[in-house]
């Protein structure tokens, strides 16, 4: 694993280090505009290379993947670990973040509970 490494299929090298689940959906993250390299939106047939930055967004965060070794074939979870340095920031839990509760048994919002919930949260604008 010490030695040069070939550039391989965007798509294919983050389907084989297990970053998704199927090829298929690696490859539909990238025609989405949900992978990016070095900043750039990529096509699946990208070639990519060690030393690239790989930027995937999810829903909540970004997971920011550096590529130390390239593979075409799915390997295993152990060997897929060391084809990769993870410099994601830390997630925020939605608990942590201190946005108000409700207390269990309390009903649902009134219209304007809500509304205030919402602006809270970022979705409305005054």
């Amino acid at each position: 694993m010490d030695g040069p490494t070939a550039p391989v299929r965007v798509d294919a090298w983050l389907w084989s280090v297990r970053m998704f689940k199927t090829r298929s959906a690696a490859t539909g993250a990238c025609r989405a505009g949900k992978i990016k390299i070095d900043g750039d939106p990529v096509k699946p047939a990208t070639k990519v290379s060690p030393g690239a930055r790989i930027h995937i967004s999810r829903p909540g965060h970004v997971v920011i993947l550096e590529v130390v070794h390239t593979h075409a074939k799915r390997v295993g979870a152990p060997v897929a670990r060391h084809a990769y340095r993870d410099h994601s920031p830390e997630q925020i839990k939605p608990r942590d973040v201190g946005l108000p509760r409700r207390e269990r048994g309390a009903g649902r919002p009134t219209k304007k509970e809500r509304r205030q919930l919402e602006l809270l949260r970022g979705y409305l604008k005054e």
